[in-house]
């Protein structure tokens, strides 16, 4: 049963990573309403699922991380800079948000707060530019946004994308400096936690209900990825908008009928 339970919780992490509807919140919510609970519901089964994701991140953007290297030494260099802040609030908050943040009630509002951005970022963001024309400002700007994130219900993609359209970029722009910059914070948090796992100092996880999370974690980023770029080169972030406004309709009421 567990293998299942973390079968369905590699797909919901897979695709709510990169669509811009927080896979923290989810990560929490299903296992809270479906009353799953021992190493299913636990960060460090999270962070399991995140290698996953990662390892998607690295196969779909492989060529793109081959040209930053080999001839786009600027663009790497802003990535590097954006990256920053939100290491910094990983390693500095990671406990505290752990043990107080991820709370139904927080994740309701938070889903409802950037939802709200997200719509005035699509509305009002110019959509002109691409990561070329990005300045130093820009990733900083970006990079504080990412740290951000952090709260369950945020979403990295959905306040980064929105900071992108801020900013001007396009929304297929936005989207691909998001998921180029989560990487690095995404193998970190991983790694971070492993270390923490291979030396006890976190939960446990059964090798098999890893291994089952983590692929489908990886299938189900890699199709979120191609899907995403695609939909934000025609449409909206409106949708997204509606679905978080709508998850978070949902929590309240069931922090009203759960027993």
């Amino acid at each position: 049963m567990e293998i299942l339970q973390s079968i369905l919780m590699g797909i919901v992490q897979g695709f709510t990573e990169f669509l811009p509807v927080s896979s923290t919140a989810h990560l929490i919510l299903v296992p809270w309403f479906l009353g799953w609970g021992g190493a299913i519901n636990s960060m460090s089964f999270d962070i399991a699922l995140h290698i996953g994701t990662l390892l998607s991140l690295l196969v779909f953007f492989f060529r793109d991380w081959v040209e930053l290297f080999l001839r786009k030494q600027k663009l790497l260099m802003l990535l590097a800079i954006a990256t920053i802040p939100a290491a910094v609030a990983g390693k500095l908050l990671d406990k505290f948000v752990e043990a107080n943040l991820r709370s139904p009630w927080i994740i309701a509002a938070a889903l409802v707060v950037i939802g709200i951005v997200m719509y005035i970022a699509d509305k009002r963001g110019s959509k002109l530019t691409g990561m070329d024309n990005l300045a130093v400002s820009d990733a900083v700007i970006i990079g504080i946004s990412q740290a951000i994130a952090i709260i369950p219900g945020v979403s990295r993609s959905g306040i980064t994308i929105s900071s992108g359209l801020f900013l001007g970029m396009k929304r297929e722009a936005a989207a691909r400096f998001s998921f180029l910059m989560s990487t690095p914070i995404v193998g970190g948090a991983a790694l971070l936690h492993g270390v923490q796992m291979l030396h006890g100092k976190s939960e446990a996880v059964n090798p098999m209900i890893f291994i089952a999370g983590v692929a489908a974690s990886f299938v189900a980023g890699l199709i979120a990825i191609s899907w995403l770029l695609k939909f934000l080169s025609k449409y909206s972030l409106t949708f997204f908008v509606y679905y978080r406004f709508a998850l978070a309709v949902i929590i309240v009421a069931g922090i009203w009928l759960k027993p």
